[in-house]
């Protein structure tokens, strides 16, 4: 399913069931974009869309991150469960997947409306209201950027 290579085969989380779970349960990914061969790394909360197998982000509408990803689409991004530092085992606890695809900026309002629709159902633990005050008529309330994460490849990981 990947091509990312773990060197402990025993700690990798190889069933995508679990992996999408994983995703679905997570709040924040670390993405990584490269422009030219300036590397750049941001965390940003998103929704999880499982039948188009996508992310969704919001943002600014304009800033350094859309300049890396007008330069270059392909991107990597981690989401980390943390379970814990181990006191006197100088170990942690966690489980992670490692996401690699392409990520883009939306410009059809319709996706973005759905897009931020699906970033509000994933934080919110009641998006009923947060979606009816951001997305009043089924129209984006204030000017907001969205972007959109295609997962191509997934790996996962866990430890301690």
């Amino acid at each position: 399913m990947s091509r990312y290579h773990l060197r402990r085969r025993e700690r990798e989380i190889a069933d995508p069931a679990v992996l999408r779970g994983l995703i679905s349960t997570g709040r924040y990914a670390a993405v990584a974009l490269c422009r030219g061969g300036e590397p750049y790394v941001v965390t940003m909360n998103y929704g999880f869309d499982e039948g188009r197998s996508a992310l969704y982000f919001h943002c600014a509408l304009e800033g350094l991150k859309l300049e890396f990803i007008r330069a270059n689409s392909r991107a990597c991004a981690t989401i980390v469960h943390d379970l814990g530092y181990r006191h006197g085992e100088c170990d942690h606890a966690y489980r992670s997947v490692v996401l690699r695809g392409a990520i883009a900026i939306v410009d059809d309002d319709d996706e973005r409306v759905h897009g931020l629709g699906v970033l509000i159902d994933h934080q919110e633990a009641q998006p009923g209201p947060v979606r009816e005050r951001t997305i009043p008529g089924g129209r984006i309330a204030k000017p907001v950027g969205i972007l959109r994460f295609d997962i191509e490849e997934m790996a996962g990981k866990e430890g301690g």
